[in-house]
């Protein structure tokens, strides 16, 4: 890119070329960084080339996002080459690094994206660390006083995505770069009432049937707004949990906070669909930004009557118990049954890879269907619903043990639709009469949120609809 940080120009040295929309390998628009890329994600790779025919030393001339990225400020006034240190010391100290793991933390996510109106956080790969929360405005407070929140909060949320430090800061993330970093902004059904703006309240954000597998717990479900955090690197996630926090004093209260992973980007030998903590492959049929009918399945659409969410989207946040001690139990043959998915490399159990198209019609020599009827990716799958679909983006979580010594962990599930009635609630009917898995599966946490476009330049979140 032509565009230098702060450190680089210090440095005289220029970021790599700009990179086509969407990114070599299929990375959003909006993300940067330093290194080769798979997915928009920086991977692991070989530990670094061999030392120069001639004998000379690499240079060691480094950026210091890529120093930050690298070892650390600490480290790098120790860096060697040679021994264990000796791969990431070649491998940051050369132009032509292979993707090494160490340039992690200098991705970059825009706040404000060229070329498309989304918040960052909805196409953006999945990061290693989150933080989901929900505030209620304070007693007294209401629209005034909303917009002066969301204005504090997105000005703090592109200056820490910059990886820039917003004032009176914790030093939290003090030595480290972005790290994928992205604010993710969304307004409840109850913001409406609060603010005064009932009347422009998209009926898309209509409260959410009940399910009989859902055991809700109110004060962990909806609020007036939310905020998704994610970013590969935990400090620098709880850093921008807590400027958050900071800015909301007095307009604000926190209603609840949950907090999430993921695998950590080059931890596996190649870019994967990620696992859930019942050790499945999760997110294999999720539609694809490069699919013809992407935009108009996730994204509110040019005609909506709500012109302040056109280009935005809505998502469903479900705190997900899995009954890890019951699933452990299972047989592995069991398992892939009540899924429909070999466990090991994800293909449909009707055969092929991964991606390979689920056979819904397949039957075995005991003329059974050789994905049962009631298994989990049949019964989700588009093909099952009117093609209904949605984006699923989830974090794993793990809140230490209940009182009868289970795991208190699963999925912090949130997905991403232009209509929640025709995406989740459509496919959540489906899977709550008759799904393999849900005996499983405890739904204990429910919000629905609007999450409106990117704010334009000098703009904050919602700005037309607070001021409109």
């Amino acid at each position: 890119m032509s565009k230098q940080t702060d450190a680089q120009k210090a440095a005289g040295k220029q970021t790599p070329g700009k990179q086509p929309a969407g990114g070599k390998a299929g990375r959003p628009a909006g993300t940067k960084a330093v290194g080769k890329q798979r997915d928009g994600r920086q991977e692991a790779g070989p530990a670094g080339p061999a030392a120069p025919a001639d004998g000379a030393a690499p240079s060691l001339e480094l950026s210091r996002r890529r120093l930050l990225g690298t070892v650390g400020a600490a480290g790098a006034a120790g860096l060697v080459v040679g021994g264990a240190g000796g791969a990431i010391g070649v491998a940051a100290a050369t132009g032509d690094a292979p993707d090494a793991l160490t340039t992690i933390g200098s991705t970059e996510v825009a706040f404000r994206k060229d070329g498309t109106r989304q918040q960052a956080g909805i196409t953006t790969p999945l990061q290693a660390d989150g933080h989901l929360l929900a505030f209620d405005l304070a007693p007294g407070a209401g629209r005034k006083e909303a917009a002066a929140l969301l204005r504090r909060w997105s000005r703090t949320a592109e200056e820490l995505m910059a990886g820039r430090a917003p004032d009176a800061d914790t030093g939290v993330a003090l030595d480290a770069g972005p790290s994928s970093l992205t604010v993710t902004f969304g307004l409840g059904h109850s913001f409406f009432d609060r603010t005064g703006l009932a009347a422009r309240r998209p009926v898309q954000l209509d409260p959410l049937p009940d399910f009989s597998a859902d055991a809700l717990d109110p004060k962990r479900s909806d609020g007036d707004l939310w905020i998704q955090i994610g970013a590969d690197d935990a400090l620098v996630a709880f850093h921008a949990l807590r400027a958050l926090q900071k800015d909301a004093a007095g307009a604000a209260r926190l209603r609840w906070q949950m907090n999430g992973f993921n695998r950590t980007p080059g931890a596996t030998a190649h870019p994967m669909t990620a696992r859930n903590l019942m050790g499945q492959i999760d997110g294999t049929n999720n539609p694809k930004p490069s699919d013809a009918t992407f935009d108009e399945r996730i994204f509110v659409g040019r005609d909506a009557a709500q012109e302040w969410m056109r280009g935005g989207s809505y998502a469903v946040v479900r705190r997900i118990r899995m009954l890890l001690d019951d699933w452990e139990k299972r047989s592995r043959g069991e398992q892939e049954r009540v899924i429909g998915r070999r466990k090991d490399t994800g293909a449909p159990l009707t055969g092929g890879t991964e991606t390979t198209p689920m056979n819904l019609d397949a039957t075995g020599a005991d003329g059974l269907p050789v994905i049962p009827a009631n298994a989990h990716a049949r019964i989700a799958a588009p093909a099952s619903n009117q093609g209904a679909a949605m984006l699923r983006r989830p974090f794993s979580y793990h809140d230490g043990f209940r009182d009868d010594g289970a795991p208190d962990a699963g999925l912090l599930f949130v997905c991403w639709q232009a209509d929640p009635l025709r995406a989740f609630t459509q496919i959540q009917r489906k899977l709550d009469r008759g799904d393999a898995l849900s005996p499983f599966l405890r739904h204990e946490a429910s919000g629905l949120y609007a999450v409106p476009p990117a704010p334009e330049a000098g703009a904050y979140v919602a700005q037309p609809l607070l001021e409109g």
